[in-house]
């Protein structure tokens, strides 16, 4: 008898996802500066794609410290309106300080399941997900309630990581970090980084959402930094996912698969610096 496969538990992921990003919130703000030059490019192709003009009410999902979210505002200016949602309070907390800082009023936060919005209908001119919606259980369903709160009309993009063998700068870690912690592969239906970057997989959750022809970019996000290790600072104490994945190892072995890891992406140095390939996909489609 075939051994039967485990299933995915989507709550137990949502509240692990939550409790992560409160912890590892504060190390992500911290890095902004360095992770908006890796990502920078992402959410200028987002906002020109929907095409915010001044005045605009904008939804933005998983908005984490608080991007997209002050880039929008920037753009629909003091007469228009931003709702920063996220399943994390503590990051979102952090956003809400950012817009505060730069006085932003017309930004609102609010702690909010992507996928089970409290919105009403046709009430958003566009919505944006930058680099949130693989790490969702159900896209189809975030699809879906994202296209019911949009005016007849409105815009949605999202941003996405495309397929590993094209982000090295975190398939690679994610790999070393899988061996050692002997992780078994994705179940299927599992979220995570490259979950929805193969071809055709976002462009059909688009159309099982309801939206017809979605336009899709590819947009390369090279990972540069001075040096491997500092890469590897910025990943371990920013990108949650990565520590999340190794939180059953003791702490020397966590640092030892670090080492390794760092030893892995110095093939990536050169006179000039550090540089890892990444490419995201971004797609906009219009309700």
């Amino acid at each position: 008898m075939d051994e039967q496969q485990p299933s995915f538990d989507a709550a137990k992921y949502k509240n692990t996802q939550r409790e992560q990003w409160n912890k590892d919130g504060a190390a992500w703000r911290y890095w902004t500066p360095f992770l908006e030059r890796w990502y920078g490019e992402v959410t200028r192709r987002m906002l020109d794609l929907v095409r915010i003009q001044p005045g605009q009410r904008v939804l933005d999902i998983a908005a984490g410290a608080g991007e997209p979210t002050v880039s929008a505002a920037g753009r629909v200016g003091p007469g228009g309106y931003v709702l920063a949602t996220d399943i994390s309070e503590g990051i979102l907390e952090l956003a809400r300080q950012v817009a505060h800082e730069r006085g932003l009023k017309q930004v609102e936060t609010r702690t909010m399941d992507g996928e089970k919005l409290d919105l009403s209908d046709c009430t958003f001119d566009v919505v944006l997900c930058r680099l949130g919606l693989m790490y969702m259980p159900n896209p189809v369903t975030a699809l879906s309630e994202w296209r019911r709160v949009l005016r007849a009309g409105g815009r949605v993009a999202v941003a996405v990581f495309s397929t590993p063998d094209r982000n090295a700068w975190g398939a690679v870690p994610a790999s070393i970090i899988r061996r050692r912690a002997h992780l078994s592969p994705p179940v299927p239906g599992q979220p995570g980084p490259f979950s929805l970057g193969g071809p055709g997989v976002l462009e059909g959750i688009f159309n099982q959402a309801g939206f017809a022809n979605p336009e899709i970019r590819a947009v390369p996000v090279p990972h540069r930094a001075a040096t491997a290790a500092e890469y590897v600072q910025v990943a371990r104490e920013a990108f949650g996912g990565f520590n999340a994945m190794m939180a059953q190892l003791p702490p020397e072995e966590r640092e030892s698969v670090w080492n390794e890891v760092e030893r892995s992406l110095r093939s990536f140095e050169s006179r000039d610096g550090f540089e890892a390939p990444g490419e995201c996909l971004v797609a906009a489609a219009t309700k």
